[in-house]
């Protein structure tokens, strides 16, 4: 079983870039994220079961789901947010696992962004890296990468888990606000570590 990294972080944090940087220096990067766009594009494998749950009014005109309406929707009724994550979250742990035991890289990197909410993906991995920055550097950046009012990115970092709550489930930290030489350097850093704990690693596949 590959030695895994998993990598979380709150909204606008910088998970994609370091994620990203991990990738060009020879890691697998499996990102749930990306697995949760796949199952819910057109003719995706939860769309089906999206559609008979919650109407045709959460589904696009290319028949991927309409993620700000169901984003919306997922805010507002918490039955919903439930529904919806039960349909994808058994799947997308089942396409995650499958993605992990097929790497030949070195070490796999695990993108959870809600790895502290979630819980039960902290067994699944030898390390947890957070991806950190002030509060106020999210919501920034939030609004700018998602074009969100303040008001909605700030209901976002709300909903998540705390800052204090992820450098707490944290084995490794990167700061990510001091530019993108500082970034390149730390996951630099960390990949020789990581391919050093790997190579003394054996994990049991029947853990993972």
């Amino acid at each position: 079983m590959p030695f895994v990294v998993a990598l979380t972080g709150g909204i606008g944090s910088g998970k994609t870039a370091v994620s990203d940087r991990f990738a060009r220096l020879g890691a697998e990067v499996v990102d749930t994220d990306v697995i949760a766009r796949e199952l819910t594009a057109p003719e995706g494998a939860a769309m089906a079961e999206i559609r008979s749950a919650f109407g045709a009014e959460v589904i696009a005109p290319d028949g991927s789901l309409d993620r700000a309406r169901m984003r919306a929707l997922a805010f507002s009724d918490l039955r919903a947010k439930h529904t919806l994550e039960g349909v994808l979250h058994p799947m997308i742990r089942e396409r995650s696992r499958a993605r992990v035991r097929a790497s030949t890289a070195p070490y796999v990197v695990l993108v959870v962004p809600l790895l502290v909410e979630s819980g039960n993906w902290r067994a699944r991995a030898d390390r947890v890296l957070v991806v950190d920055c002030p509060v106020e550097t999210q919501i920034e950046r939030a609004m700018r990468r998602s074009n969100l009012s303040r008001e909605a990115a700030m209901r976002i970092v709300e909903a998540q888990a705390t800052r204090a709550e992820r450098l707490a489930a944290a084995d490794d930290v990167i700061e990510n606000t001091a530019g993108l030489e500082c970034l390149d350097r730390s996951v630099a850093e960390l990949d020789q570590r990581y391919r050093t704990l790997a190579a003394g690693t054996c994990r049991d596949a029947t853990n993972a």
